[in-house]
């Protein structure tokens, strides 16, 4: 049990590091539309989740969903939401806009909680409320005295914090489930592709090798974190991986600041300021709920 545990704690990190550092992968590829990045990773994601699939001998529960004419139905909903998540994400990380991402995985699991609470009839105790509230502040505050709102965070944060709302209440696993989805998504993404106007990457036979390997790779810096999320689910209780998730969005801050030379106004820093206190009160009430359960 005890290696089970340190098994779910190594795939947590290796996850968050991975969606931390994807940022890096993103910038070499800044000289390729944004648009046309999706399309790579849509399209070379179905071949290395299927190998997968195929090496897992999972075939039967992707008939067992492709003969489910609502869960299909579902799945096109939230591979949509997908789709506009890695979007926006790799549009945001090439604009110079990684700080908006970075706030807007900071605020995912706070919308998660509120999401669970409209939706999932879950309780909120006192301090998660109060985090909520805190989150909300620091929006209501840069509305009020900048006269904006963080546009992009909240999209990430909110196509995403619906996409695993719709998940958790379809009886689909992970690994088949987003092979489905990729595979709703690569039909738009190639009639995209053919009828977009030629780029000047978008023919790869006259794209340098290491472009080309680049946007390959695409299939596997989606799936491989998502694998390693899913192995450390299995491992540590759900509460403990909350912990982890903060990792992700800290180093594509210290990329955006320390590295790429964003700009951290006294705009983003209110708003950054509120959501900081907000996962600091959430995370220690979850902590502090965990060792009650456990002591009981």
């Amino acid at each position: 049990m005890i290696e089970e545990q340190k098994k779910g704690h190594l795939f947590a990190v290796l996850a968050f590091l991975m969606w931390g550092l994807a940022p890096i992968y993103f910038k070499q590829l800044v000289h390729v539309d944004a648009i046309e990045i999706l399309i790579h990773r849509v399209v070379w994601s179905v071949f290395f989740i299927a190998l997968i699939v195929l090496a897992k001998q999972q075939w039967p529960k992707i008939k067992a969903i492709v003969g489910n004419p609502k869960l299909l139905a579902m799945l096109t909903v939230t591979a949509l939401l997908l789709g506009f998540n890695w979007g926006l994400f790799i549009w945001s990380v090439n604009n110079g806009y990684m700080l908006d991402a970075s706030l807007g995985y900071y605020i995912n699991p706070l919308l998660n909680v509120l999401l669970g609470m409209l939706f999932l009839s879950e309780r909120l105790r006192a301090a998660q409320k109060f985090a909520v509230l805190l989150a909300i502040i620091g929006v209501v505050l840069q509305l009020i005295s900048f006269g904006s709102f963080p546009v992009i965070a909240f999209s990430l944060a909110g196509s995403f914090a619906i996409y695993g709302l719709l998940r958790k209440t379809l009886a689909v696993e992970s690994l088949p489930g987003l092979l489905i989805e990729a595979l709703i998504l690569t039909p738009i993404a190639l009639t995209y592709w053919w009828w977009v106007e030629p780029s000047t990457t978008s023919n790869l036979f006259n794209n340098d090798w290491y472009t080309n390997a680049l946007l390959i790779s695409a299939g596997v810096i989606t799936t491989l974190p998502l694998l390693c999320f899913t192995a450390a689910a299995k491992r540590i209780p759900y509460t403990t991986l909350g912990f982890f998730q903060y990792i992700g969005p800290s180093l594509m801050f210290l990329l955006a600041v320390v590295f790429y030379g964003e700009a951290f106004d006294a705009e983003r820093a209110v708003t950054f300021a509120f959501i900081w206190g907000a996962l600091v009160m959430f995370s220690l009430d979850s902590y502090r709920d965990r060792r009650k359960r456990l002591a009981n």
